[in-house]
């Protein structure tokens, strides 16, 4: 896979109660994703900048939201959503601790 469009690929993090408890009980890690990204990519991105085991990975497609704007309605963007799993033993520290 080419290297370039591996680093393009994660968005970034998701940081919420939810996803901090699915990573301290199971160790699975929610990242927003490219949305022409696939399983295979996000696994090896995951790899590649974290230097960790990836397990498995579910990928969700959220739809935006109809919003109003004033007196006109107007829509949100869709976006992707990554649930990664990593292996036994490995863990990503995003540098939250105090």
């Amino acid at each position: 896979m080419n290297q370039e469009r591996l680093l393009k690929v994660l968005l970034g993090p998701i940081v919420s109660e939810k996803s901090a408890r699915a990573a301290e009980q199971s160790a699975q890690y929610a990242f927003r994703v490219e949305p022409t990204a696939t399983k295979r990519e996000i696994g090896q991105a995951v790899e590649l900048l974290f230097e960790v085991k990836v397990d498995s990975v579910r990928v969700l497609n959220l739809k935006g939201k109809v919003k109003r704007f004033g007196g006109r309605l107007g829509k949100r963007p869709g976006w992707r959503k990554a649930y990664v799993r990593l292996a036994p033993g490995n863990d990503i520290d995003f540098g939250g601790g105090a």
